[in-house]
């Protein structure tokens, strides 16, 4: 990915992302040099930073976006071995059908597959009716937030199931690409977004059957 220059941070920007990369520096010692982790996270912070509403969280965000972007390259680099099936699901604005699928499989899995989601034209926040829907199952997606789709998550996953997001999504050999016709919970309210969470719910654990 290209290069940030310095010069797209304002000085207090610089302190704080500083302090992110050393700690992302450390976690991925064994796989990423110090300017690598922090290409990595200067990129994800200002993708992030373009859509983003509120900026309060925003360098918590960057953080979390950048350990999977760079765990998502440890497993394709080889530098990292896969001990559990990668899915990764897109749609286009990752703040429902998407989010919806991942918080499904990733409780169903109860840890057992690595779970991701992206959007090919992501917004600044999760739709809020698809957490009350979620909520409604018991499941907190509050401190989950809309990334955009990277190459990285591409390549790493093995399953990857698109919603909605049309040819945005890059295809790699050796990947089983599906697609799922789900209606989009945008501006619907929760009543309607509970009959799609429950479509998705029955597609995420036939989904689970066959990779377990």
């Amino acid at each position: 990915m290209p290069a940030r220059s310095s010069s797209a941070f304002s000085l207090d920007d610089q302190v704080v992302l500083d302090h992110v990369a050393q700690r992302l520096s450390q976690k991925f010692a064994e796989h990423f040099s110090a300017e690598t982790v922090r290409e990595v996270l200067d990129d994800s912070y200002l993708v992030l930073a373009a859509t983003a509403r509120v900026r309060a969280h925003l360098y918590v965000l960057a953080e979390r976006f950048a350990a999977e972007r760079l765990e998502a390259t440890s497993a394709t680099q080889g530098t990292r071995v896969k001990t559990r099936p990668e899915v990764l699901f897109v749609c286009v604005h990752n703040a429902g059908r998407s989010q919806m699928a991942a918080a499904l499989l990733d409780h169903h899995a109860a840890g057992g597959v690595q779970v991701r989601s992206a959007g090919s034209a992501p917004t600044d926040s999760i739709n809020p009716a698809v957490v009350e829907a979620l909520e409604e199952l018991g499941l907190d997606v509050s401190k989950e937030f809309p990334k955009p789709l990277t190459d990285e998550v591409v390549r790493a996953s093995d399953v990857v199931i698109t919603m909605g997001c049309g040819d945005a999504c890059p295809v790699y050999p050796g990947r089983r690409y599906l697609n799922w016709e789900l209606d989009d919970p945008a501006g619907q309210p929760v009543e309607v977004v509970r009959g799609i969470r429950d479509d998705i719910d029955r597609r995420v654990q036939e989904l689970l059957r066959e990779l377990v």
